[in-house]
């Protein structure tokens, strides 16, 4: 039965008991539960609002149930609700009526509020560590592919010839915007919620910048109503890790078809592939498939806690109990999606040899011919369209645009020279030497400046 009945004259309703229960996952807090509430302990005593020895009594018993819990030797009761009551009932079992002093001057609404912004401030910190290990399998991957080219695509359409390590850096690109978003959420995280009370603040005298220094906020909440109500930092961290799933599955999906016999330009390594239960030829990607399907799973968690809180008056309603379940999952599920992913990319094979043939085939190379025209004097708009019936001319005749005869070419412009089969797909790559492009020189700038930020981060190898 639950110790907060109080004014009630009958017990609550077993079914109803089980239904409110969130102790089956918020026991996931307890060390910053345990942590908290020794910081509130010694304020309160530092304050004269319990004595020191009193003090010293409740941080005794906390740490030996977070020994506890560490060995698994605590025993939960789901009649207590959650993980907040549970440590307190053991408590005031340990210590005696003394461990009832604790929750003076604060309330389960503070306490829920400061466990879970310590539990995001450890995520977000564990992310940013995930994040930079797999940017940092990118570079690598990145500077051992300096010389490899391969097909760009636009539509799926081979488009123009660029540096495999030009590819791989966009994605660091794209993970270096969510360390980012991380990294902001982690600054709106860390503010510190204890002294809110129930709704309105407490009627003692609390120090809470003591109370921030000992739990290493930075921030103190300044308003109570929005302390205990907030959930802006939890669909933060689910948003940030939304659009995260979201660059990982696009990798997943280019590995996915990458690794298939159409493209045959990467292969898995077989501690990251599966076989076939009836086709015993079959190489799949499962891992890289299961990065793309965990994504849904992640956007669902999103947008369940957008859709619990978008109607909740202030302050503290028990829907936000909701909150949990689908953030410790999105967590789990993004963590664990960064390790694997580092791991298939550290040990994926690539197959230069097949891409480099995949960027000289077809008239991947049209738009430098267009590039060459407007070098001579042409408008580009004119040269487009001289290349389009080119290239539509050299399609009905069964040629590539290198297999074109000089002839071939000056009937459709007299602009071209003998000098328009020096294009090719590595002069092609070496034009594009502007800031951000995918030349040598750029990529080797590039992978400069990634180090340099990986470096900085304090996370590099």
């Amino acid at each position: 039965m639950s110790q907060i009945r109080g004014r009630f004259q009958k017990q609550i309703d077993k079914a109803a008991e089980k239904y409110t229960a969130s102790i089956h996952f918020d026991w996931l807090l307890y060390p910053y539960d345990i942590t908290g509430s020794i910081a509130h302990a010694r304020m309160l005593a530092k304050h004269g609002i319990i004595s020191k020895k009193e003090a010293e009594t409740i941080v005794s018993g906390l740490n030996s149930i977070k020994e506890e819990l560490d060995q698994g030797r605590f025993e939960f009761k789901p009649e207590l609700e959650d993980i907040h009551m549970n440590i307190e009932a053991r408590l005031i079992e340990k210590v005696g009526e003394v461990g009832g002093r604790l929750h003076t001057a604060r309330s389960r609404n503070d306490q829920v509020a400061l466990d879970l912004r310590l539990f995001t401030k450890d995520a977000i910190i564990r992310t940013l560590s995930r994040l930079r290990e797999l940017q940092q399998t990118l570079v690598d991957l990145a500077e051992a592919s300096k010389n490899v080219i391969i097909p760009g695509y636009t539509h799926l359409q081979r488009a123009q010839p660029m540096l495999l390590a030009h590819h791989f850096l966009a994605y660091f690109e794209m993970l270096q915007r969510d360390a980012g978003r991380f990294n902001d959420c982690l600054k709106r995280t860390d503010v510190m919620p204890l002294g809110s009370g129930a709704i309105a603040g407490v009627a003692y005298e609390i120090d809470r910048d003591f109370l921030a220094r000992e739990l290493g906020f930075s921030q103190i909440s300044q308003n109570s109503v929005d302390a205990v109500s907030d959930r802006d930092f939890v669909i933060e961290y689910q948003a940030a890790a939304s659009l995260c799933m979201m660059h990982l599955s696009r990798l997943a999906e280019e590995i996915i078809l990458w690794s298939s016999q159409e493209f045959n330009f990467v292969e898995l390594d077989d501690a990251y592939a599966t076989g076939s239960s009836i086709m015993p030829q079959k190489k799949n990607p499962d891992v890289a498939e299961l990065v793309r399907g965990k994504t849904g799973r992640v956007y669902g968690k999103l947008i369940a806690i957008l859709t619990t809180m978008k109607a909740l008056p202030l302050s503290y309603n028990r829907d936000m109990q909701e909150d949990k379940e689908g953030f410790f999952d999105t967590i789990d599920t993004l963590l664990s999606s960064l390790e694997v992913f580092a791991g298939m990319l550290k040990t994926l094979h690539v197959k230069p040899e097949n891409t480099v043939q995949a960027a000289s085939q077809s008239y991947i190379l049209a738009t430098d011919l267009a590039d060459y025209l407007v070098k001579k004097g042409e408008s580009f708009r004119t040269a487009h369209d001289i290349i389009a019936r080119l290239v539509s001319y050299a399609f009905e005749k069964d040629k590539s645009l290198s297999d074109l005869s000089l002839n071939e070419y000056q009937e459709f412009s007299p602009l071209f020279s003998k000098d328009v089969h020096s294009i090719t797909v590595e002069s092609s790559i070496a034009a594009r030497n502007n800031t951000g492009g995918t030349s040598p020189k750029q990529v080797e700038r590039a992978l400069i400046t990634a180090k340099k930020i990986l470096r900085e981060s304090g996370d590099a190898k």
